[in-house]
């Protein structure tokens, strides 16, 4: 039998579908403890009783959410792998960079939720977790940095970590860091795209960065 994630996913106008996008939404903008059901609820537009029809209590409205993200980031990542295979790690990066972040900033909850579960000082709130270390090992071996994806250094690792982090706080911050420099939104991806590369591209194809 489907499960009611696989069911909201194969029909994206369905009522299962339209409460896990508020409830990605909502619960990226609160968290997992500053979102409630009945906030998702009238989001919604659907009384509480039909949110748990569909989706049961909130943790396991929130594990659907995770299930939905880690799916979407693991989507994310063949479709970067497929683009740049062959090419010179700097090309890589380049293309990568600009593929992740412009896919991050439409869907700004998935950075909000990872930073939420990481640096949040309470973390029990779910069983499943972000499969942190599997998208790493999946991006060290697209960027050539691992021949094995079942064996990535440490060093690899926080390489990575710092990337995917940097991105992260750039997407999730972009609200303050706007108005801090009075910049449109379309100008300010374009110029932390530019700053990415610029940090991160030269740090990566130097002779040190892979195994």
């Amino acid at each position: 039998m489907a499960s009611p994630l696989e069911k909201a996913r194969k029909d994206p106008d369905s009522m299962k579908a339209r409460i896990l996008n508020t409830a990605r939404r909502v619960f990226g903008e609160y968290g997992f403890h500053g979102a409630t059901t009945r906030m998702i609820a009238e989001e919604v537009g659907v009384d509480i009783s039909t949110l748990y029809y569909h989706w049961g209590e909130k943790g396991d409205l929130y594990e659907a959410v995770i299930l939905d993200i880690n799916h979407d980031l693991k989507q994310l990542l063949g479709q970067v792998e497929g683009v740049i295979h062959g090419l010179p790690l700097d090309r890589r990066m380049d293309i990568a960079i600009d593929m992740t972040s412009a896919y991050l900033f439409e869907h700004p909850e998935i950075s909000n939720l990872v930073l939420f579960r990481y640096f949040a000082k309470t973390r029990d709130e779910a069983v499943l977790d972000f499969q942190v270390p599997e998208i790493i090992s999946d991006i060290a071996r697209s960027m050539g940095l691992a021949r094995d994806k079942r064996q990535v250094s440490n060093h690899v690792s926080m390489r990575i970590l710092a990337m995917m982090n940097s991105i992260h706080h750039f997407v999730s911050g972009e609200e303050f860091f706007r108005g801090m420099l009075k910049m449109a939104r379309e100008p300010y991806i374009a110029m932390v795209q530019e700053t990415l590369k610029f940090m991160l591209i030269p740090a990566f194809v130097s002779s040190d960065a892979a195994e």
